[in-house]
């Protein structure tokens, strides 16, 4: 498992941690999650106070979509808010499947990076109380990642 340093926030808290148990080699850098963070915070008035972004294979996110969401199949992101919405500093884990990114960005003939980074921002947006159970929301959501991923990359 590969951790990376503690990024500090505004506020001299870390704002991420970053877990790789994938066996991958990830496309995106401290910075580049950091600028994410930074422009959703900006976009959506909202202040994470600690996220962990973990990047697992497709068996570990699919045990965790069955044990938590009740749904036995690969997804490629999950994201646990734990403050409950109740908080004006976000705190959550963000799990993000790795081999599942890499296919969608040759299904949808993307960068690896842009798509790990599209991926990255809709668990974030996910955290912010975006939802994309129907096709409006989703609409509304796709629109929103194609805006920071437009300033990303």
């Amino acid at each position: 498992m590969t951790k990376f340093p503690d990024l500090p926030h505004s506020s001299g808290q870390p704002v991420f941690d970053l877990f790789n148990t994938s066996g991958l080699t990830l496309p995106v850098k401290e910075a580049e999650i950091q600028k994410a963070i930074s422009l959703i915070e900006s976009g959506e008035s909202v202040s994470f106070s600690h996220i962990e972004f973990v990047f697992v294979n497709e068996d570990e996110i699919q045990e965790i979509n069955k044990k938590h969401l009740s749904r036995d199949y690969v997804t490629d992101v999950i994201s646990f808010r734990f403050d409950e919405g109740n908080s004006d500093s976000i705190e959550g884990t963000i799990y993000c499947c790795a081999q599942r990114i890499i296919e969608q960005s040759r299904e949808f003939k993307t960068d690896e990076k842009e798509e790990f980074l599209r991926i990255i921002i809709h668990g974030l947006l996910h955290l912010t109380n975006y939802n994309d159970d129907t096709d409006a929301a989703k609409k509304q959501m796709t629109a929103l990642e194609d805006e920071y991923l437009s300033k990303l990359v």
